[in-house]
């Protein structure tokens, strides 16, 4: 969760102060990802063939909607706020699909679903501090892909192999764009880094990690848990980019993690009973 909630920071870092556009920045990200995960499978003797490599179209397709909605979402929106609404989203879509599989979720559980979702639409509501809302249907575009990304992870065997792949069929995508962005606004050297940090270490390795723990997870925790990740991206904008925590941004998240805790225990509950 620390890994995704440094993809929020980082993306604000380089954006907000100028320092990378959205499409160089974005393909910098999963150009990086895809070189640091080859070079891991390679050193480990495993290196991807064409035509022989892991992951799936799918999860290749729902990176990389994710990767691009997620960059211009920030253009618009704070580290916490975007996590926040990223991860909502994330819940929504998750949750989703499985009560549409037959995994009913007991009434603690369908409780803190619902105070989450509240607090969601407390945070959107009309108002002086609602965040954009271009940006914020861009991040509720970019949790739905990461949803689709999550839940094709859950069934992975090989996490690394995998994740790996998903990038690398990304990589024909992210060099169009950091071309595109060459012939534009480029980035700076402290932007080019930023997108660098995420792409290997917060994308890459944190998805691998990601994907290695899922299946280990049901569908709903693997969804509840995630909305950890905006309490601790609203306190990194505000400890490195100044970003002000206003006192809606503090009330919905904490009505947001309350809910969570309460269907974690739901889930925790309704686990050891069956």
């Amino acid at each position: 969760m620390l890994a995704f909630a440094a993809n929020s920071v980082l993306n604000r870092l380089a954006l907000a102060q100028g320092e990378a556009d959205a499409v160089t920045y974005t393909g910098v990200r999963l150009a990086s990802g895809a070189l640091v995960l080859g070079l891991l499978l390679a050193l480990r003797g495993a290196a991807p063939r064409v035509g022989r490599i892991g992951g799936s179209l799918g999860g290749a397709v729902s990176l990389c909607v994710y990767a691009i909605a997620f960059s211009f979402a920030y253009l618009q929106l704070g580290a916490g706020t975007g996590a926040l609404l990223l991860f909502a989203s994330v819940q929504i879509g998750m949750l989703g699909w499985a009560i549409r599989q037959g995994d009913r979720p007991g009434g603690l559980e369908a409780a803190g679903f619902a105070l989450a979702i509240l607090f969601l639409a407390l945070l959107l509501m009309p108002g002086l501090t609602a965040p954009e809302p271009f940006g914020a249907l861009l991040m509720v575009l970019a949790g739905l892909a990461w949803a689709a990304f999550t839940l094709i992870g859950r069934g992975s065997t090989a996490p690394l192999v995998d994740t790996a792949g998903n990038f690398l069929r990304c990589l024909p995508l992210a060099l169009l764009l950091i071309l595109a962005g060459m012939l534009t606004e480029g980035a700076t050297l402290a932007g080019g880094l930023y997108a660098v940090a995420s792409g290997a270490l917060a994308s890459g390795l944190g998805y691998a990690i990601w994907y290695g723990v899922l299946p280990r997870l049901g569908r709903s925790a693997a969804a509840y848990v995630q909305l950890t990740v905006p309490a601790l991206a609203a306190a990194g904008g505000v400890l490195f980019i100044a970003e002000p925590l206003t006192l809606r941004l503090a009330l919905c998240s904490a009505g947001i993690l309350g809910g969570v805790g309460l269907a974690l225990w739901g889930a925790e509950a309704r686990r050891r009973r069956g």
